[in-house]
């Protein structure tokens, strides 16, 4: 592994780590994202909207256009989609 992709790779682990530290010091982030989430799922550029409806609404930032997400952001939005899928599934 190149020394370069060990140092992205270190990055994103502490982006994540930073997120989950978030997560964990306000747990109601969680419930209002997948809310928001639910509400916005299926509508053209639905990724879009939650990123924007969950920075306007939280204390996390996620920038509206998916080009300037971080792979933290990024992760964080898939995993709200899956969510919201599966829950959409058993139904």
């Amino acid at each position: 592994m190149s020394s370069a992709t060990e140092i992205q790779q270190q990055r994103m682990i502490t982006e994540l780590r930073h997120f989950i530290k978030k997560m964990l010091q306000e747990p109601e982030i969680l419930s209002q994202s997948l809310i928001i989430a639910r509400e916005h799922y299926g509508e053209p550029e639905a990724m879009a909207k939650i990123a924007n409806a969950i920075s306007n609404s939280t204390n996390i930032n996620i920038p509206e256009n998916p080009k300037q997400h971080s792979p933290a952001d990024g992760l964080f939005l898939d995993v709200l989609k899956e969510v919201v899928e599966e829950e959409r599934a058993m139904y």
